[in-house]
């Protein structure tokens, strides 16, 4: 967002998950405008929507990957990983959960209440468009608020899990570093020793302790069903809106393939260069707050 900002708005300081602002190109900003005021308009939104919330994304402001995340593989098969995945989650949960809607989210909210925007594809897990009011949400890598069994299925609410770990490891916040950097999905880095004695939340139905949160992890896959239900949306859209993402992942870029490729307009806002710069219609180099404000201004009435 352009203006001063406070310095801590959720789980980190802005200055670490923001990229800084720039200058808005005018002549691209009417096309977009243009573009948009039809209707029937379809967001696709990636980690730049939730940066003004003190959320990093994986790259962070200059475009260097930030974490190396964890992985589907090592997550199912190792014992050891979902200790230290528990262990990091737990650490920065409550940071994490008490992140709110920034004035992004609340744009796209407004967007949608005054009938321009049908529906809102995310590929975040951190539930802010909901909280800003947005009530077509598909969440496209799933939510962390809600943990499965990955042996029986039993879901879960994550803060119960949360009261679990508590229980099962009292203490275990008092030696955590309260300022460490939060990770894109809510973890924080903890030293090892700390890790290996922690005791990892076990299903309340089987006893299994490949509990998971509900989201997909990299090198996991979108269910195909709920790519399908996206695909359809992206088909029955007059406009793609591509908002905060680089795109890197095919996860997100196959939706701006298909809409390039059906002659759907596709207008990307987000800072810096993406990989569906070729495809898009429309490319704004600015941040989201920045036009998603404007854009409500001139269309939302």
């Amino acid at each position: 967002m352009s203006g001063q900002q406070p310095a801590r708005v959720g789980p980190m300081d802005l200055s670490l998950t923001m990229p800084p602002p720039t200058r808005i190109d005018e002549d691209r900003y009417q096309r977009a405008r243009d573009l948009l005021a039809g209707g029937a308009v379809v967001a696709l939104t990636g980690a730049g929507m939730s940066t003004a919330s003190g959320i990093p994304d994986y790259r962070g402001p200059d475009g260097t990957r930030r974490v190396t995340p964890m992985q589907h593989g090592d997550f199912v098969t190792s014992a050891e990983a979902r200790q230290r995945y528990w262990a990091r989650a737990y650490a920065g949960w409550s940071r994490f959960a008490g992140a709110s809607p920034n004035a992004a989210h609340r744009a796209v909210a407004d967007l949608e209440a005054a009938g321009l925007l049908s529906h809102v594809i995310t590929q975040n897990v951190d539930g802010l468009h909901q909280q800003a009011g947005c009530r077509r949400v598909l969440e496209l890598h799933g939510t962390l608020t809600r943990v499965v069994c990955l042996d029986c299925g039993e879901p879960t609410g994550r803060g119960q899990v949360h009261e679990w770990l508590d229980v099962a490891n009292p203490g275990f916040l008092a030696h955590v570093d309260t300022a460490g950097e939060v990770r894109p999905d809510g973890d924080v880095a903890l030293p090892e020793d700390l890790v290996a004695g922690f005791r990892t939340p076990r299903c309340s139905v089987c006893g299994g302790d490949r509990l998971k949160p509900d989201v997909v992890f990299f090198g996991g896959s979108v269910p195909r069903e709920l790519v399908e239900v996206a695909f359809e949306l992206v088909h029955e859209a007059r406009c793609l809106l591509v908002l905060g993402s680089s795109l890197r992942v095919m996860s997100g870029y196959r939706f701006v393939r298909r809409a390039a490729r059906e002659g759907i307009p596709v207008v990307v806002v987000t800072r810096g260069p993406t990989r569906g710069d070729a495809e898009a219609t429309v490319q704004l180099d600015a941040l989201v707050g920045d036009v998603l404000g404007r854009l409500v201004t001139d269309l939302g009435r």
